[in-house]
């Protein structure tokens, strides 16, 4: 008889659930960082609430995947690169926020939000 259930690592499920504990958190500040910046005037406060949002993604990013939650790295890891892209390119110096890229870390936000089992919770507010 073989299993098909994958060994953890001691310790690993005490991780991921502090993980997912600091997740509930750091979702709610990308969702602030991400509407300062849609509501931003200036080219500091729109490029300044992105690139704070965007270390957020990084830290979630770089290890969402090795405790087990692969399409939450994946995720962050786009919006990441989406917030980059623009940082670099050429509306960079626009106060601007595009829309694709809120709709974009709204997706993240509700990914979150399931990963957490605050979705319902949010839909009841």
């Amino acid at each position: 008889m073989t299993s098909t259930a994958k060994p953890q690592l001691p310790g690993l499920e005490r991780i991921r659930a502090r993980f997912v504990l600091m997740l509930s958190n750091r979702q709610a500040q990308i969702a602030e960082h991400a509407l300062s910046a849609w509501d931003g005037e200036t080219l500091e406060d729109i490029n300044g609430n992105l690139a704070a949002a965007q270390a957020i993604l990084h830290q979630i990013a770089g290890s969402a995947g090795s405790i087990g939650l692969p399409e939450l790295g994946r995720s962050a890891r786009d919006c990441e690169l989406a917030i980059a892209r623009h940082l670099e390119g050429p509306d960079a110096d626009l106060a601007i926020c595009p829309g694709e890229l809120i709709h974009q870390l709204d997706g993240f936000v509700l990914l979150c939000l399931r990963i957490t089992g605050s979705e319902t919770a949010a839909q009841d507010s």
